[in-house]
């Protein structure tokens, strides 16, 4: 099943407590083809929507109050159910310390902000064709 530009039919979660940035991933995503785009404000408001919903792809901010993205990405880690959802991780942080955390926490891939249609649509891409070398 396709979405409306050809891409595969796939539901994404935008995970960020800045509004705004919530709005132009959606927008960006929609740009690209990807139709069914869900939010959430945080990520206590993420694990909520997800225990009644499934999606094939998380993308996350980092730096949010209350829960971090990396706090979000070790708690669907610990859900059987969630663990193998591909997750994104979107931030500032450029320093390499934090490149290296990230990964050992299993992200899927990581985009530093600021960020192009292009660059996001290629980190989409890098994501599924991994998991479908696996």
């Amino acid at each position: 099943m396709e979405g409306s530009h050809g891409k595969p039919k796939i539901r994404i979660m935008v995970v960020d407590d800045f509004s705004g940035m919530r709005s132009i991933l959606k927008q960006t995503l929609h740009l690209l083809g990807y139709d069914q785009v869900l939010e959430a404000r945080s990520g206590q408001d993420a694990l909520q929507k997800l225990k009644d919903i499934d999606c094939e792809l998380i993308i996350s901010d980092w730096t949010m109050p209350q829960m971090s993205g990396l706090e979000f990405l070790s708690a669907l880690k610990g859900d059987e159910r969630l663990s193998k959802v591909p997750f994104l991780m979107i931030t500032a942080k450029t320093e390499r310390v934090s490149v290296i955390e990230a990964a050992q926490a299993g992200v899927s891939h990581y985009m530093i902000k600021p960020f192009s249609a292009d660059m996001l649509q290629k980190k989409i891409e890098a994501i599924f064709s991994r998991s479908a070398a696996k």
